[in-house]
């Protein structure tokens, strides 16, 4: 039996086809949680939740782009009509940008990335909440970035929605603390996924970020950043709220 209060929880994954939102959404299962996998990419999320259901666990899924009300609303609406309740929200779907400084920044990959790393999450926790609100508990677990409290880990627009989620996180808790709502962020530092980082290696950004890598230390394992977002959405971090808690092997301690 499950000690984390999770066993027959509701809970919402997103980006959960791959990754760090696929290891969570695991398990999330192991512990006994039905599961809503939102992704973009419907092969991935399918296949997730077929290996829930395969070891008894439950799980649905939805697919979209998140950064549209409408998805958002859905995925919501779904994990409600499916499990009759949202306990957990993990806004974990993200996207890296090409580490260009302030300068190169296009109009495209600005928007692209506050809509999809920023805008995004401020939509499902804007749909979740007279949910949580309505239960009188909650939690949400936001992944935000060595990205979110450092200036040198990624380019400048990755770096601004990520420090927006850190801004959400804090704001959000405090919103919300006297109604049973607890809001909290991982924030990875390098980690082992698909993401795809298409940088330019002769540009300013990716020259100057690349000259602060070396302090990365040892690549997590997807896994690792699960255990921190189950952890800070379980009963054990029950008075844990507003907190930005580095996964990064301590790099942000460097």
């Amino acid at each position: 039996m499950s000690m984390s209060g999770l066993d027959g929880g509701s809970v919402v994954v997103t980006g959960a086809g791959s990754g760090i939102g696929k290891a969570t959404a695991l398990l999330f299962a192991r512990e006994g949680a039905r599961v809503l996998i939102a992704d973009l990419n419907s092969e991935g999320a399918k296949a997730v939740a077929e290996e829930i259901r395969a070891t008894g666990g439950t799980a649905v899924t939805v697919v979209g782009d998140l950064s549209e009300q409408t998805v958002a609303d859905e995925v919501v609406a779904t994990a409600v009509e499916s499990f009759g309740s949202l306990d957990v929200l993990v806004n974990n779907a993200g996207i890296m940008d090409r580490m260009a400084a302030t300068a190169d920044v296009t109009d495209a990959d600005w928007e692209r990335q506050l809509r999809v790393n920023l805008t995004a999450p401020f939509l499902l926790t804007r749909a979740a909440l007279p949910h949580m609100l309505a239960a009188g508990k909650g939690a949400i677990v936001n992944t935000a970035s060595a990205g979110g409290i450092r200036g040198a880990a990624a380019g400048t627009a990755y770096t601004v929605a990520k420090h927006g989620i850190v801004g959400l996180t804090r704001s959000t808790a405090i919103m919300y603390r006297d109604k049973g709502i607890r809001t909290n962020a991982v924030a990875p530092g390098g980690t082992a996924t698909a993401i795809v980082v298409d940088a330019d290696p002769a540009g300013h950004g990716p020259a100057v970020v690349g000259g602060y890598m070396g302090n990365i230390g040892r690549i997590a394992q997807p896994e690792e950043q699960a255990a921190a977002i189950v952890f800070l959405a379980s009963d054990a971090a029950s008075n844990i709220n507003g907190v930005i808690l580095p996964v990064d092997n301590g790099w942000s301690a460097v």
